[in-house]
């Protein structure tokens, strides 16, 4: 007798027509941490290095010391762009006024003053391109998208030209960061380490 082999059901939910929602992603069980939502598609995201975590934790807690009241830092929160879209920044800051509570799990677009991406290897076309269209798109002023250059941060820094509707360059960072926009920072890059020397 012939014994049919089984089938194995699929680990993650089948896509509805048209794609999944922004609101689908708070309503899917067992979703793996850090999963975004691009053109309607689930983005599962790698195990992250020790230096996305050293880059995101450095930003997070840099940004936090000098940002005005006016603005929160908050590290690995959605932004809901429209109902297709809803990535994850590595660090945003956004306007106090849009921080609700503690159970809150993503900010809409219009509230977001400045996306920091780390970009990982298996991230990179989507933090140098889609990610920063769909962010120009939805009008947020600032993007840092930083890069590992030798186990060194390298921040490249854009803010968005308004006749265009686009992102420009305002600098590539390697060693210090000043800026006066979306508020005054002077960062040391050098501060992101991944490993120390000496002994214990």
């Amino acid at each position: 007798m012939s014994v049919e082999p089984k089938t194995s059901k699929p680990t993650w939910p089948t896509p509805p027509e048209g794609g999944w929602t922004a609101d689908d992603l708070d309503r899917l069980p067992n979703l793996p941490p850090h999963t975004e939502l691009i053109d309607g598609s689930l983005v599962f995201v790698s195990p992250q290095t020790l230096f996305h975590s050293r880059a995101v934790s450095f930003f997070e807690w840099q940004l936090q010391s000098v940002a005005p009241e006016q603005v929160q830092v908050v590290r690995e929160l959605t932004i809901e762009i429209d109902r297709q879209n809803r990535p994850e920044p590595d660090v945003v800051v956004v306007r106090s006024d849009a921080v609700e509570n503690a159970k809150q799990t993503r900010f809409r677009a219009e509230a977001v003053v400045l996306a920091i991406e780390v970009v990982s290897d298996e991230s990179v076309s989507r933090d140098r391109e889609t990610k920063p269209l769909k962010y120009a798109r939805a009008k947020i002023p600032h993007y840092w998208r930083v890069e590992n250059e030798n186990d060194r941060a390298v921040v490249h820094v854009f803010e968005l030209e308004p006749t265009t509707g686009t992102y420009t360059s305002t600098g590539i960072f390697r060693e210090q960061l000043k800026t006066d926009v979306p508020f005054t920072m002077d960062l040391d890059l050098t501060g992101i380490k991944t490993h120390h020397g000496g002994t214990r």
